[in-house]
């Protein structure tokens, strides 16, 4: 059994250590990650998008579907990457189907998906991209590919009384181009695009 003699030394380290570990984990740390939220206020609170009144419209970060009530498409606007978070785009639920190749109720959707998209598009379901079919791992991708883009061009042309020239135009301003030149793929932002269509008239 311990004496208080050479119990003390080890109760005052713990002691020590403990208002350490209180001041850097309970007071500096969250005075940094606090200031560096200010720096970056858009990152800090959700890289919000706001419409040109001001009206929160949703996030660069986070997808969105682009229907009416009924989950019908709305075909004045491009559409997104199927979501598998929850009941789509659900934060608190991100994540893929984790659904392997051979489940059949993810070819099911596959294929469900395959011929939506080829008809709302009046394409050759060959044609339908692979990212119009399959939803990203977190559920929650904002971008889709330059391809599934272009394949929207004719129908939101259309529907809006628009060029194919001045559309793609805008296609070409929402396209972000791989990280640091190399790392990932092109993608175009969806609500930066629909947005831009709006303001266009």
């Amino acid at each position: 059994m311990s004496s208080p003699r050479t119990t003390w030394p080890h109760l005052r380290v713990a002691l020590r250590a403990l208002l350490v570990m209180t001041v850097i984990c309970g007071i500096a740390y969250p005075l940094l990650v606090t200031g560096l939220g200010r720096i970056m206020p858009a990152r800090a609170d959700g890289s919000l998008v706001t419409d040109a009144d001001g009206t929160v419209v949703g996030s660069s970060s986070i997808g969105q579907s682009f229907t009416d009530a009924d989950g019908t498409p709305l075909r004045q606007y491009f559409q997104s990457r199927p979501s598998a978070a929850g009941d789509g785009y659900d934060g608190a639920a991100s994540s893929g189907s984790n659904d392997g190749p051979e489940n059949e109720d993810l070819i099911a959707a596959i294929e469900g998906r395959r011929a939506a998209v080829a008809e709302l598009e009046g394409v050759d379901p060959d044609d339908v991209p692979v990212d119009a079919l399959t939803a990203s791992g977190s559920g929650l991708d904002p971008d889709i590919s330059p391809e599934y883009a272009a394949l929207q061009v004719p129908r939101v042309a259309a529907e809006r009384g628009l060029s194919e020239d001045q559309v793609r135009a805008l296609v070409a301003d929402a396209t972000s181009g791989p990280d640091l030149g190399v790392l990932g793929q092109a993608s175009v932002n969806v609500l930066d695009l629909n947005l831009a269509l709006d303001r266009l008239g």
